[in-house]
């Protein structure tokens, strides 16, 4: 039977019975220290996977729409704010009247000498026509309107 004394040294007895001191082993090569934390990404710096900002248009053609309703969100300007539509400040178009959504394309003819066709003309072959796409709603006519309700 042996008992350990501390500091390296082991207490056993010998086959003859006498009390021996024996040194400790030291450890071998093959013992393995494992990590306290555990391996894997990084938490800073992860950007890029953000969700969507959901920007397009949100009302299509022919669509009935009431007064304050979002019509397209936009980061530029894609669509124009036509007849009884208003712009936000961040360039979200939304309705001012009741009425039916349309989309229309018109001809643009930017100014000759304003620093947005200084920056067009240049790039664009002679001839070129520009076309904006305008969100207009067209207003609906109330359908049996009572004089109590013009009243207020």
């Amino acid at each position: 039977m042996a008992a350990l004394l501390g500091r390296g040294l082991l207490l056993g007895r010998a086959a003859n019975g006498q009390l021996t001191v024996l040194p400790i082993p030291p450890m071998s090569a093959a013992a393995v220290r494992f990590a306290s934390k555990k391996s894997g990404t990084t938490t800073r710096n992860r950007g890029g996977n953000s969700p969507g900002k959901r920007y397009g248009f949100k009302k299509t053609e022919g669509t009935f729409v009431h007064a304050g309703n979002i019509l397209a969100t936009q980061r530029l300007m894609r669509w124009h704010p036509g007849a009884h539509v208003g712009m936000g400040r961040n360039k979200w178009l939304y309705a001012l009247e009741d009425g039916i959504v349309r989309y229309t394309k018109e001809v643009y003819v930017p100014r000759p000498h304003s620093k947005e066709s200084q920056e067009m003309i240049p790039r664009l072959p002679r001839g070129a026509v520009l076309y904006k796409t305008f969100i207009n709603v067209i207003p609906t006519a109330e359908v049996g309107s009572y004089k109590l309700v013009n009243m207020l």
